[in-house]
């Protein structure tokens, strides 16, 4: 997801997608773990989406 996309969002929303990102990466570690994790890159795109979405809600904290 784009940041462009994120700011059109309002912080109910980004709080949300934030604990969805958290438990989605939290259950990717698990099966990694486990070795039943198929798309390890996935991991990246989650970490990645999860930071932008922190540093939105920061944006739209600060301001």
């Amino acid at each position: 997801m784009k940041a462009a996309e994120l700011r059109e969002l309002g912080v109910d929303d980004l709080g949300a997608r934030e604990r969805d990102l958290i438990d989605q990466l939290f259950r990717m570690r698990i099966q990694k773990s486990m070795g039943q994790l198929e798309a390890p890159d996935k991991m990246c795109t989650v970490r990645r989406d999860l930071a932008r979405v922190k540093t939105v809600i920061r944006q739209k904290r600060t301001t």
